[in-house]
């Protein structure tokens, strides 16, 4: 200890030389894992320094160090139980989006619709509607010409002049 050492410090250093090495190997033995001793040991001594509470006069300091130790070693499993249901709880709403879109995907999705919208701007209405009842909402040809009042072939027709439409829109 220097001579110009604060007495906080100088208690603290004490302590830490004096029973660093007990509390190392009590905790080895309590948790089986050196590695997990030794940041849970270096844990211990950063709380103490963090509370300034008074060391120089403790009368059992390996008890104060065990208690000390104990309490993170209850905050750790309070902290981990946390997190071990925070990720079930994600790992089940993960499953339960499954089936939905990605942010990624829905952006792609809507890049494409105003592009497809885009394209479709310049159709008459018929051609138009013909294209989003076939090729978006699924429906035959048969289909949307009974929707449309139209013949099957003029249907026909106007899916040509959409996808010709369309191709012409890439082009340029």
């Amino acid at each position: 200890m220097s001579s110009g050492e604060p007495p906080f410090q100088a208690a603290i250093s004490d302590l830490y030389c004096e029973h660093h090495g007990w509390l190392l190997g009590w905790l080895r033995r309590k948790l089986g894992c050196a590695q997990n001793a030794a940041d849970l040991a270096q844990d211990t001594f950063a709380r103490i320094l963090n509370a300034r509470e008074s060391v120089a006069t403790l009368r059992e300091p390996r008890a104060f160090l065990s208690t000390t130790a104990r309490r993170l070693i209850i905050d750790q499993a309070r902290r981990k139980h946390i997190e071990n249901a925070y990720l079930q709880e994600l790992a089940l709403t993960a499953e339960a989006l499954e089936g939905f879109q990605s942010p990624e995907q829905i952006l792609c999705t809507l890049e494409a619709l105003e592009h497809i919208a885009f394209m479709l701007e310049g159709m008459h209405d018929n051609v138009r509607q013909s294209f989003v009842l076939y090729y978006l909402d699924g429906l035959t040809q048969s289909q949307i010409a009974r929707q449309l009042g139209l013949s099957d072939r003029t249907v026909r027709k106007y899916l040509i002049q959409a996808l010709l439409h369309c191709s012409h829109s890439l082009d340029t």
